[in-house]
């Protein structure tokens, strides 16, 4: 992992033909009755961690989902998008289970972006920025797998983002900063107006511009490894968020269980069909739902992540 994040996902998309990512939301209670039963699991016992007698069952069947679902995706897709709040309920099990997962990934060729949503003060922030994004190795230890890039929040400004910037210039790592996110009172706090007109979320993406452009982060491609998060709201704010970040790659949330179409995330695009990857979870991973039951859950995962991939294919195409 030694040269520019923007280029090795741009290169990952060509590759696949596919401007998606997988998520990964793991809820014990949507895991598949069979293999809950190849755990031991009680589904309605374990829904409350804390009186659960054995987190590392849990843990383990997380793992084997998360494992079913990467190695059913990875074939089509070029990143999966882990998100660590559904594995640090399960404790130091449920962590050891989420970095097992992200180098499960790395070997079958996947990028893998850790949502892990950290930032703070500077020099908490660089501890976060090791632990998420860094790698460590000791003798006598096993080496820790991180993810290629980690999505991070803004609020606390430069000196919260920075240590995170430094690392992923040093390691050939990402960032995909927070801007415009898919949940209903999102607008609350982003879609504030300010003084000259513009919302708070367009001064954000204009922020995240400006540390996307600075010297040696921008790569061959002529995206920086520095992205940003941004959900489609509507039609004139995407525009304008999208015009003001010409060097960021988007993550796109929000398509499938969130609701945002093909159509909607098509936006988010440049006009030349690059510059966003779209994420789909719930709509992906839980696709057997909605067959009887013992049926291929597996099959199931598969077949609604190739209809994804031909959705957003299509939406993106110039």
């Amino acid at each position: 992992m030694d040269h520019n994040f923007g280029d090795r996902l741009v290169e990952a998309i060509r590759e696949k033909d596919a401007p998606v990512c997988v998520g990964l939301d793991p809820l014990i209670e949507r895991l598949p009755a069979a293999l809950l039963k190849e755990h031991s699991i009680d589904p309605e016992q374990a829904l409350d961690v804390r009186t659960s007698a054995n987190l590392g069952a849990l843990a383990d069947a997380i793992f084997a989902f998360g494992t079913a679902v990467i190695e059913a995706v990875a074939p089509l897709v070029p990143a999966v998008k882990i998100n660590i709040a559904f594995f640090e309920r399960y404790y130091s099990a449920g962590i050891r289970a989420y970095h097992r997962l992200v180098q499960r990934a790395d070997e079958l060729g996947l990028l893998v972006i850790g949502d892990v949503k950290r930032a703070d003060i500077g020099h908490t922030s660089a501890q976060y920025a090791q632990a998420q994004l860094g790698s460590l190795s000791h003798p006598g230890l096993q080496e820790v797998a991180t993810p290629d890039a980690v999505t991070v929040n803004p609020y606390f400004g430069s000196d919260g983002i920075q240590p995170f910037i430094d690392l992923a210039r040093e390691t050939g790592g990402g960032l995909f900063v927070l801007v415009q996110t898919s949940n209903p009172s999102a607008v609350q706090v982003q879609g504030i107006e300010t003084a000259d007109g513009s919302t708070v979320g367009e001064k954000v993406a204009s922020l995240v511009q400006s540390w996307a452009a600075a010297d040696g982060l921008v790569g061959d491609h002529g995206y920086s490894c520095i992205g940003a998060v941004v959900s489609p709201r509507d039609l004139e704010s995407t525009r304008r968020i999208r015009a003001l970040m010409p060097n960021c790659i988007f993550l796109v949330p929000g398509f499938g269980a969130q609701g945002r179409s093909a159509e909607e995330v098509a936006l988010c695009f440049k006009p030349d069909g690059t510059g966003s990857i779209v994420n789909a979870s719930r709509s992906v991973i839980y696709a057997y739902q909605k067959e009887p039951s013992g049926g291929d859950w597996r099959g199931a995962i598969e077949s609604a992540c190739r209809d994804f991939v031909s959705a957003v294919r299509a939406a993106a195409r110039p």
